[in-house]
């Protein structure tokens, strides 16, 4: 039953991800308290695999992998190559995601900020109307969201760990024994 939970706690933060994309594409700010609120939701749903798998494990690795990024990012921060709260972002999905399936959130980053990067550099790529808005917002900003494709990353990554746990527990018949 504490695979549901923490399930739906991933599930839960889904949303408040599509808001930390959308306003850091709007006005290149992510909220401390949108990214406390997923920290919470991301400890959360970790603490309660831990309480059902009994390991501490992916806890550990969660908060070695938050650590490393916090670190590592700070540098860039400090000579504004990104901003503030996309070094605090990437330090909480580690929560989010779990530390053991942070290869494949790194893979979809990679994909999204190519597509980021690709966008930005050849926005005559888009539609009429998506053009106009993206066009107007780089002109009216001169930099690049990158809370967007992280934001984007982190969504594809926990739709596809939900997609797998319901397809193994269906698998194992643990959703037998809870009907």
């Amino acid at each position: 039953m504490l695979l549901v939970e923490s399930l739906l706690l991933k599930a839960l933060a889904m949303p408040l991800l599509a808001r930390i994309g959308w306003l850091d594409f709007t006005t290149q700010k992510i909220a401390n308290r949108d990214v406390l609120l997923l920290l919470c939701l991301g400890a959360g749903g970790l603490l309660l695999l831990s309480l059902q798998s009994g390991s501490w494990w992916e806890m550990g690795l969660s908060g070695l992998a938050a650590l490393l990024l916090f670190v590592a990012l700070f540098p860039f921060w400090a000579l504004r190559k990104v901003g503030a709260g996309d070094v605090k972002l990437m330090a909480v999905v580690p929560f989010l995601i779990g530390g053991s399936d942070l290869a494949v959130f790194s893979v979809l980053l990679l994909v999204f900020t190519l597509a980021t990067a690709v966008i930005v550099k050849n926005p005559f790529m888009l539609p009429a109307g998506a053009f106009r808005l993206v066009v107007q917002h780089l002109d009216r900003k001169g930099v690049v969201p990158f809370g967007v494709p992280i934001s984007i990353a982190a969504i594809c990554t926990i739709a596809f760990l939900i997609y797998r746990s319901v397809v193994l527990a269906s698998s194992s018949g643990v959703l037998d024994q809870l009907n």
